[in-house]
């Protein structure tokens, strides 16, 4: 799962003031000679296994969380209408990513990134104890707000603590991210297919949602032990605030959270619109950022040129992000209701399937590592990768066709295999060639504020995948599939239409 953190070309480890990475250890501190693990430094393997319990934590309790949330009351779960269920769904996701930049703050101005990392984690932690312990939707409420904060700060700290343990030219960095990658998805992997099966066999979420809980208390006591062998850098506040800065940031922290409280006390938030609510802040945020990128006297004629050829993709992102992360709502839904899963006499468990796209990944995420190496200057560019993963997209939602319009569990089990592996060869053209770029196409003084971009774009892409997930029912399904994918294959062609202009505005980015 390439969206989360942990890649080479993860922006969470760029520098607030120049987008650089943050690999240079303090003056004195040189972790070259360190090749405990694996000929790489033995905090590796600490943060390794940290990221990996927390990815296990994060997407074992996603993949049950939407059965929880539609499954009837007795069956365990809470009874929601399908399309009040995606819509949570959708909002949290996008509220996973929007809350990435209110990490990447944390960790550059108050914390660091190594003590933002410690307590990010811990509040992932007590988010899966609260979705364990407390019933309804008031335990989904607490549970998911902490988890999506939690997460934000890990993601956006984690990778900047990793890059402190090289130096800017030690040649081990690169496979030193790859390693941090495979815990990332090892854990994507493990996840849903342990907390699935607990789901299954013993017809309780809850016990479920536990799991995820002693995941991540495993990955935090791993971390805790390991944590003395992290280099004094990744402690250290980039940018800290001035004294008394920290008191505006504050008020406004909590004027927003009782305007939201309000809004639902009223009723103009409910389960229904939340995704479109969230949809529709990321957007004015991405709208405002881009704004200021494109009027600020600090920029140059040559990189505003960049920050516009940045357009298209940015939207091509959320048009592949929007119809990817269904994969936790639709998909999973498809997969509950219409997918065969009776395997030699046994029924494999729906959770299963959010398995499937992160064991792809892990197989393939090399191989085009390779690839792309090999081809060097020959590789498409990086506006025809991205038109390849929206189009990809919409390649994989209309494989949905030859069953759709089906009544029942028909649907083999081969088939959701290959429509996740055409979404895992979507995804590694787009999601790492778009964290890459976003370190390099921003203005100069505004390099973090276009990381944060593509982030918004993942944000706004999975909010939407919520609103537009209300809309799928089986009786109608042949219609959904073939709109999104129709709609994804027009818009990834017109990107590769635009790809020569693109590549002119991009000023020399490739």
């Amino acid at each position: 799962m390439t969206t989360t953190p942990g890649s080479p070309d993860d922006p969470a480890a760029a520098d607030p003031a120049d987008g650089s990475l943050v690999t240079a250890p303090d003056p004195g501190e040189d972790s070259s000679t360190d090749r405990r693990f694996f000929g790489h430094p033995l905090a590796l393997a600490n943060l390794f296994s940290v990221e990996l319990w927390e990815r296990f934590s994060f997407y074992g309790m996603q993949a049950v969380m939407t059965l929880y949330l539609y499954y009837a009351v007795t069956e365990g779960g809470l009874g929601l209408d399908k399309g009040e269920a995606t819509s949570i769904i959708g909002a949290y996701g996008g509220t996973v990513y929007l809350a990435c930049v209110a990490g990447a703050w944390v960790c550059d101005r108050v914390l660091g990134p190594e003590r933002t990392l410690f307590g990010a984690a811990c509040v992932v932690m007590l988010g899966h104890i609260a979705l364990a312990l407390l019933p309804g939707l008031g335990g989904v409420a607490v549970g998911l707000v902490l988890v999506a904060l939690g997460s934000g700060g890990v993601k956006t700290s984690a990778t900047s603590v990793v890059g402190s343990l090289y130096r800017r030219d030690d040649p081990r960095a690169d496979a030193g991210f790859s390693i941090f990658y495979m815990g990332v998805n090892i854990g994507a992997l493990v996840g849903p297919l342990l907390t699935g099966l607990l789901r299954s066999e013993s017809g309780s979420f809850h016990l479920a949602f536990g799991l995820a809980a002693v995941g991540m208390a495993l990955g935090l006591g791993i971390y805790v032990t390991g944590r003395k062998n992290l280099p004094a850098s990744a402690s250290v506040v980039p940018n800290p605030l001035t004294p008394g800065a920290w008191i505006r940031p504050a008020v406004g922290v909590v004027v927003a959270a009782v305007v939201i409280v309000l809004l639902f006390a009223v009723g103009v938030l409910t389960a229904d619109n939340l995704s479109t609510a969230v949809a529709i802040v990321v957007a004015v945020i991405a709208i405002g950022i881009f704004a200021i990128l494109l009027t600020s006297g600090r920029v140059t004629a040559e990189e505003r040129s960049r920050v516009r050829s940045f357009i298209p993709l940015w939207l091509a992102s959320v048009v592949f992000w929007s119809l990817f992360q269904q994969q936790f709502s639709v998909v999973e839904i498809y997969a509950d209701e219409r997918l065969n899963r009776v395997l030699g006499g046994w029924e494999m468990p729906t959770e299963w399937v959010n398995s499937l796209e992160p064991f792809f990944v892990i197989v393939l995420a090399p191989l085009f590592a390779l690839m792309w190496t090999k081809l060097g200057d020959r590789a498409p560019s990086t506006p025809v990768k991205f038109a390849l993963g929206a189009g990809g997209m919409g390649v994989a939602f209309l494989l949905f066709l030859p069953w759709a319009g089906g009544t029942g569990a028909t649907t083999p089990v081969l088939a959701i295999v290959l429509i996740l592996l055409v979404f895992a060869l979507a995804e590694l053209n787009l999601s790492p060639v778009g964290l890459s770029l976003s370190t390099r196409i921003g203005p100069a003084v505004f390099r973090s504020q276009t990381v944060a971009l593509f982030y918004l774009s993942i944000s706004l892409g999975s909010a939407l995948a919520g609103t537009l997930a209300k809309y799928y029912d089986p009786s109608t399904e042949a219609a959904y599939f073939a709109t999104l994918g129709i709609v994804a294959l027009v818009l990834g062609g017109v990107l590769l239409l635009l790809a020569p202009w693109v590549r002119r505005a991009m000023r020399g980015v490739r």
